[in-house]
């Protein structure tokens, strides 16, 4: 009978967890027939149980719950709040009692009969339904006890390292086929026991997220506020030991972001923003670490409220808080014993905050990271290891130095040299073009603090939100390691994930690619899932390249069109047929100079083209990558220079590239300027090309119409198939200067685009 009731306790424990967070679903979704049977299942279940274990007041509240789900599903009951708090009550006290038989204490019976009576139409609740963790140690046994798994898993890991050195032992000496067949056996029955162990401590983080839901509801309720939860990555794997250790953080911190972040419904919105809040938990794997976040829409941390807090208690100077940098400022949050709340509350209030929740984080070998935008809410990273884990990964070498990195990260490994594989430097950013694919570069050695050095290999490696090369000097070998957290320092730096004893004998680091990422600036964004229910106009940035022209002026081209930045020799720029023109690569390409070029013994040149044409354009230096404004200043004249826009409260001229193409590619031709709708398969190229013309001339110029809109005129390209039916007068442009037909205009003849748009938009 020992037995059947642990079972029940175990049973009935894991489903308690995830049931709380199902029943706010089914409030929200009555009609969700799944949801509402699972939970009648699992009362029902319970019900059976405690009659042959003779548990009667568990049998009482279970069978109360039932029958009101059964009318539920009959269509005889509504589920509404009032039903939901009243089951949920009921199911707390299942889980009260459930725990109270495992300690072996006695739990007072009384309240019963008012939460039985509570489940009666129209019945009003006895008392608010207050939510109670019970306090009980984290289960050790599954059904083996924890400390025996550990011995397995060591063991399993010693015997990994022994097969790896006796591989590299038997490749340097040579050895008989018979025993590498052997080995082979061996090294298959390693691989399967390994994965087998390491699957007995592993468990869905889904554990750790159940309870999320019903704690949300019940704390924003408590505070009169509405909040909406979204959980992301519940199937990511984390060691039992993990979870368990992290239940406290990840609960203080999301009770925070309720209480201290969203903001009441009429503060919202003042703020315009949602009277219901956005709250967002997610996990996922990067290298041998776990990162979850907590994200949501609130009011952010008010870094001078926290200053002026922090120095009105005395405990450092405000002149000296407001010399540090912002994410110092930011890091203030986790002072012992500070507080921000003026009134003592059940949820905060009290000083026992955020340095708790990273001193337990820290302690398993973690990290808590901030990232702020005020007034708009709050995310925070929580990087926590595996603890143990045996990975696939590839050696990589910079220097005198090794490093791993997880095979399931790598995309692919290429020498640097090939004809496919270009690295240019644009400012100080640098970029890698693999087969006309191009992302950032990080080159390795320099993070690390070595001396430059050209990189002989590219590791493209892939994270969330996107793809980068990592250069370094050499790829080693592949090897299959047990991965250990480093010492919290080297944690802290934010590139390495944990720590390993190869064959060779010599310790080396694990690299977390995602958080190189981070460290060398690289952002890779997406969309909140508030965002994505908001219905609003998104316009994409347009990034442009910043640089020092050879006039000393500063302008700025969109980067879109640039192909390349690339020093050539002054030698071969020429003035030929009347025109500059530049060798390079056995071809002769137009050149444009704003400004003296003869005296330099190399000249920086860009290399611009639009699809079918290329142009180059001799500059001084690139300067940077930004995002070119929006708001345009038109140049007063046709020329190589559009207009000026304000960047960091410097005027920056714009590079006319209509002119540019149409003066050096084709014949110079004058303007005129009609409004019209860029459509067809290469709206890309007359937004790039032809729309800075037109909105120099005062016309609104679109590529997608907003509801309500209807062009005067519409410009495609020959070969585009038009609407059916329509009475919009079409423009169609060729990309030859000769042939096509009667209909068709040569793209880069400005005065015949310009006045058959003019006659078309109604003879302006």
């Amino acid at each position: 009978m020992d037995d059947l009731l642990q079972e029940f306790i175990a049973e009935t424990r894991e489903t308690l967890e995830a049931l709380s967070g199902e029943i706010v679903a089914w409030e929200s979704a009555p009609g969700d027939r799944d949801r509402l049977d699972a939970i009648f299942r699992f009362v029902h279940t319970v019900k059976g149980s405690c009659g042959f274990l003779d548990l009667p007041r568990l049998a009482r509240l279970s069978h109360a719950a039932e029958d009101v789900l059964a009318a539920v599903r009959a269509g005889e009951r509504t589920p509404d709040t009032a039903l939901v708090n009243a089951v949920l009550a009921i199911v707390d006290r299942i889980g009260e009692l459930v725990e109270a038989i495992d300690a072996g204490h006695a739990v007072d019976d009384s309240g019963e009969d008012l939460l039985v009576a509570a489940l009666d139409t129209g019945a009003q609740a006895a008392a608010p339904v207050n939510v109670v963790t019970p306090n009980r140690a984290a289960s050790r046994s599954v059904r083996l006890n924890v400390d025996l798994l550990d011995r397995m898993m060591s063991g399993m890991s010693d015997m990994v390292l022994a097969r790896n050195e006796l591989a590299r032992r038997l490749r340097d000496d040579g050895a008989d086929p018979s025993v590498e067949a052997a080995l082979e056996r061996l090294s298959l029955t390693v691989a399967e026991m390994r994965d087998t162990v390491t699957r007995t401590r592993m468990q869905k983080i889904d554990a750790l997220f159940s309870a999320l839901p019903r704690m949300v509801r019940d704390t924003a309720a408590e505070l009169g506020k509405s909040v909406t939860l979204h959980i992301e990555g519940s199937d990511v794997e984390l060691d039992r030991e993990m979870i368990e250790m992290m239940r406290d953080p990840l609960v203080h911190i999301i009770r925070n972001s309720i209480d201290h972040g969203i903001e009441p419904p009429a503060l919202r919105r003042l703020a315009k923003k949602r009277e219901n809040g956005w709250l967002n938990v997610s996990a996922r794997q990067s290298g041998n670490q776990i990162i979850i976040e907590i994200c949501d829409d609130g009011r952010g941390i008010d870094v001078d409220a926290l200053i002026a807090k922090i120095a009105q208690e005395g405990r450092r100077s405000e002149a000296e808080l407001r010399a540090l940098s912002m994410q110092a400022k930011l890091d203030l949050i986790f002072e012992p014993g500070l507080s921000t709340k003026e009134v003592v509350t059940a949820i905060s209030g009290r000083g026992v905050g955020m340095d708790v929740v990273r001193a337990n984080v820290e302690q398993i070998g973690g990290r808590i990271e901030l990232f702020n935008t005020p007034g708009l809410g709050l995310r925070i990273a929580i990087h926590v290891p595996l603890t143990l884990s045996i990975m696939s990964t590839i050696g990589v070498g910079v220097r005198d130095q090794r490093f791993a990195i997880s095979r399931q990260a790598i995309e692919e490994i290429v020498r640097v040299g090939g004809q496919t594989i270009r690295i240019d430097r644009i400012g100080d950013t640098l970029t890698a073009t693999v087969r006309d694919r191009r992302m950032p570069l990080i080159d390795l050695g320099g993070l690390l603090g070595f001396a430059p050095h050209d990189p002989a290999m590219l590791v493209i490696v892939s994270v969330s939100g996107g793809s980068y090369a990592l250069a370094v000097d050499g790829v080693l070998d592949h090897e299959e390691l047990v991965i250990k957290p480093a010492a919290p320092a080297i944690m802290a730096t934010g590139i390495y994930a944990g720590q390993t004893l190869p064959d060779s004998g010599l310790p080396m680091l694990m690299l977390d690619c995602a958080g190189i990422a981070q460290v060398a600036g690289l952002v890779f964004t997406r969309a909140s899932a508030a965002e994505e229910e908001a219905v609003v106009e998104v316009v994409p940035g347009v990034q442009a390249l910043l640089f020092e022209d050879l006039d000393g002026c500063r302008r700025i081209v969109p980067l879109s069109v640039i192909d390349r930045v690339e020093p050539v020799a002054a030698g071969a720029i020429r003035l030929s047929a009347g025109r500059l023109r530049l060798s390079v690569e056995g071809a002769i390409i137009p050149l444009v100079a704003l400004g003296e070029w003869a005296a330099l013994p190399t000249v920086s040149v860009l290399r611009l083209r639009d699809g079918a044409t290329e142009i180059a354009y001799a500059i001084k230096d690139a300067l940077d990558i930004v995002e070119l404004p929006s708001a345009i200043v038109p140049a007063q004249e046709v020329g190589p220079i559009a207009g000026v826009v304000a960047l960091d409260g410097e005027q920056i001229e714009v590079l006319d590239l209509f002119w540019i193409f149409s003066t050096h590619g084709a014949s110079p031709l004058e303007a005129e300027a009609p409004l019209c709708l860029l459509d067809g398969a290469e709206s890309a190229w007359m937004t790039t090309f032809l729309k800075p013309v037109l909105e120099a001339s005062g016309y609104r110029v679109t590529a997608t119409l907003r509801p309500g809109e209807v062009p005067q005129v519409l410009v495609r390209m020959e070969g585009d198939v038009a609407p059916s039916a329509s009475a919009i007068p079409v423009v169609r442009l060729r990309r030859d200067a000769e042939g096509g037909g009667e209909d068709t205009i040569f793209r880069y003849d400005r005065p015949a685009v310009l006045a058959a748009v003019a006659r078309s938009a109604g003879g302006r």
